[in-house]
Formats: structure tokens, C-alpha cells, sequence
């Protein structure tokens, strides 16, 4: 396996008159196939039991959880923890290899009592923290509800501890009563992705779509390293984003000119797309190199850590008659993070009681959505805008709605 690596600049021309220009500088990394076998997956499943999950809800999971043993191999190893105010194990750690003896523990559960998604967290990355060792480690959070009998920061905390440990925190919200904050903040700082099962016959799709995911992952623990050439330097204020396959916006570890920016999970199939966002003060004319680009993973598959990417540079070419040359990829992935933060900015107006301020800036991220050719998040943002609008309020859907297009394309 090695790491395909792609740079482009919002726009590679420089004005050597302007003195200082902004530009984003878009990153996509992904693994490539090579001679070497991927690794095979560790997953552990955190399941809420809670008594809101009575009926259909824990009935359709429990189906989900089977059907999704039934496409492990028996070289993947798995584990099952269940929580309602207090976790438990219920399929220790163990290789997939009598698949019906997991399913029909999977069948016995029970809902019952309230909720601690941090005890659950906890549980399940003790268990799957033992079997990390040359394998892809995931862990899939499935909660309905609020953390009521938990702390919030506890599980942001456990999150973190779990990209440390190089396994990848996966949330999925089922129903309407989840916090997306809570579960968005995890899965962010997990290097995972937030799922939505708006419907309980939705369970099976969802879980199937992070296992498939789970299963195109090759490389772990990538790191992406940048070294910003002189006269250049990186914007104060959200500085890095992910925009590919979810907008996330990225923490940043910096020294002088040297950057980090943690990655995670590397996907045959789906790059990671970063912008960086740079301003650049040319010192002369013709070619000006900008940064340097590398890329430091593991691969689980061989058991070989802190493997280098080669080095990549990225130039800029200052001209004294400057001709705009924009890249029209790089401006869809700044469409991208647009849309997500002019939404995040409608949910906090709508917070503070400015219905016609959220509504704005939602028409505005429909307006941002329909120029990148993303229809769906267009009409679910022009819906939720026209309902305020209208003086009415959104529905616990019509806000996870807004959320997961705000973060994704619509599958």
C-alpha cells in the first residue's frame, strides 16, 4: 500500500502588485493499492439498550448488528458492548469465527433503564483496544437519546483517547432525540463519521454503509505534515478543514513553519480532501514555491509504522501582469466548507432565538449548496429556511436533516 497525494491551489497565479493574496491550498489523500494485503478489521460495536429503544428501534439494531457479523470474515475480530445507565460486555473480544453463537447473543438483549454513552464508550475501547495490533480498529456508537446519566465532556475526552490509541469512533444517531452536538463532536474527534437512522428500517443501511467503510480503510494514523515555505503562512481563524468524505474543521499543530494536522483513516476508495487556508506574500516574480506536503501512516496490514510519504511541493507563479487562473475543483471544495459554516451559523443564530437570521443564512447555504450542484442539501436548507420563515418552529428531524447535509452529500 502507499498514499496517493494531490495538491492544487484555489488559484496557482500570484499578483506580485496585490503584495499579500489569500489562497486555498486543497490536499486530497488516499490509499493506494499495492502488492500488499489489507489488514484485517477489529470492530467493536456500542450498542444503547435504554428503555426509549423498546419496540422497533431495539428490534431492527438487533437485526443491523447481525447482518453485519454475517459480512465479517473469520480473520476479523469483534466485540459487542451494551449500555443503558450502565455498561456491559456482551460479546467479549474474539475472532469472527462462529458467527450464530454471536448473532444469538446479539438476539438476548433487552431494553431497559437510562443512558450513559460514556461508560458504553469506555467499555468498548477497552475491548477493542486489545486487538489493534495489525489490524483496522473501528468502533460503531449507536445511541437514541441524550447522555443522562453521563458527562458530555467525558465522552468528547474518550473520543480523543481513542484516536490516540489509533481506533476510529464511528456515531450513529437513530430517531430524533439524540444530541447531534454530542454525537458530531465524537465522531470528530474520533475520525469517524455521524450517521443518521432516521427510521428504524434505516438501521441496516446505515450500519452496512460504515462497515463497507471501515472495510476500504488500508492505512491508519495518517498525519498530514506541511512546511510553509518563507512568505507564507497560515490563516488564524480555521485554518484547515476537511471537506471529503465529511467537512470537519481540523485542529492544527504548529511550530514556527512546520504544520501538523491528523488525519486518521486512509480509504482506498475515497480520498480525504483538505484546504488549507494560506496567504501568501510573493518576494519576486516567476515561480514561488508555497509549502511542502507530506504524509506520515501505518500500515496495519504489514505492521509497519511511521511510513513517509515522498515529500510534494506546491508552487505559485507570481506574474507583474496578473491573469486569474482559477481551479475549478479547489473553488467546489470551498463551496463545500461554505455551505457547512454558514449552516453552523444559522443553528447557533437559531439558538439564540434569531429565527430570521437562521433563515437567512440557511437560504444563503441552499443558494451555496445549489451552485456545487448539491440538490438535496439545497432543498432540505430552502425547506427549514421557508418554515421560519413562516413562523414555524423545526422539527428534532428538520435540524438533524440540516446537520448531516450540512456535513455530506445526501447518499
Amino acid at each position: 500500500m502507499t498514499v496517493g497525494l494531490q495538491c492544487a491551489l484555489s488559484d496557482a497565479n500570484l499578483d506580485s502588485r496585490q503584495g499579500t493574496s489569500q489562497r486555498q491550498l486543497s490536499i486530497s489523500i488516499q490509499a493506494l493499492m499495492g502488492g500488499s494485503q489489507g489488514a484485517a478489521l477489529n470492530l467493536g460495536l456500542v450498542l444503547d439498550h435504554s428503555g426509549s429503544m423498546n419496540g422497533p428501534p431495539l428490534r431492527t439494531v438487533k437485526e443491523a448488528a447481525g447482518q453485519l457479523v454475517d459480512q465479517l470474515t473469520p480473520t476479523d475480530t469483534l466485540s459487542v458492548v451494551v449500555f443503558d445507565h450502565h455498561a456491559k460486555v456482551l460479546v467479549p473480544l474474539q475472532p469472527v469465527a462462529d458467527g450464530d453463537r454471536i448473532k444469538g447473543l446479539i438476539k438476548t438483549l433487552k431494553p431497559s433503564g437510562g443512558t450513559a454513552i460514556d461508560e458504553g464508550m469506555k467499555l468498548g475501547i477497552e475491548q477493542v483496544a486489545q486487538g489493534k495490533q495489525g489490524k483496522v480498529s473501528q468502533i460503531f456508537l449507536l445511541t437514541d437519546g441524550e447522555n443522562e446519566h453521563g458527562d458530555n465532556d467525558r465522552c468528547l475526552k474518550l473520543a480523543q483517547v481513542a484516536a490516540e490509541y489509533n481506533l476510529t469512533l464511528n456515531t450513529l444517531g437513530f430517531g430524533d432525540h439524540w444530541n447531534q452536538d454530542v454525537l458530531e463532536a465524537i465522531a470528530d474527534a474520533g475520525g469517524g463519521a455521524l450517521a443518521y437512522i432516521e427510521a428504524p428500517e434505516a438501521a441496516a443501511t446505515e450500519f452496512s454503509r460504515l462497515l463497507n467503510r471501515a472495510q476500504s480503510v488500508s492505512l491508519t494514523n495518517a498525519h498530514l505534515h506541511l512546511t510553509l515555505m518563507p512568505g507564507v503562512r497560515l490563516a488564524e481563524l480555521k485554518p484547515v478543514a476537511q471537506v471529503a468524505p465529511e467537512t470537519v474543521e481540523l485542529p492544527v499543530i504548529q511550530e514556527g513553519n512546520a504544520v501538523v494536522v491528523r488525519l486518521g483513516d486512509l480509504m482506498v476508495d475515497s480520498p480525504r480532501i483538505v484546504l488549507a487556508n494560506l496567504y501568501i506574500t510573493p518576494s519576486a516574480d516567476g515561480i514561488f514555491p508555497v509549502a511542502k506536503v507530506q504524509v506520515c501512516y501505518d500500515e496495519p496490514g504489514t505492521d509497519q509504522t511511521e511510513i513517509w510519504s515522498d515529500p510534494l511541493t506546491v508552487n505559485g507563479t507570481v506574474q507583474a501582469q496578473y491573469q486569474s487562473a482559477p481551479n475549478d475543483q479547489v473553488q467546489h471544495q470551498v463551496l463545500t466548507l461554505a455551505k457547512y459554516r454558514q449552516t453552523q451559523i444559522a443553528e447557533q443564530k437559531l439558538r439564540a432565538g434569531d429565527r430570521q437570521g437562521a433563515a437567512t443564512l440557511l437560504q444563503s447555504a441552499a443558494k451555496t449548496a445549489l451552485q456545487m450542484g448539491d440538490t438535496g442539501a439545497a432543498t432540505v436548507l430552502q425547506q427549514n429556511a421557508t418554515r421560519l420563515q413562516a413562523g414555524k418552529d423545526l422539527s428534532e428531524g428538520d435540524r438533524k436533516r440540516t446537520r448531516m447535509v450540512s456535513k455530506t452529500r445526501l447518499q
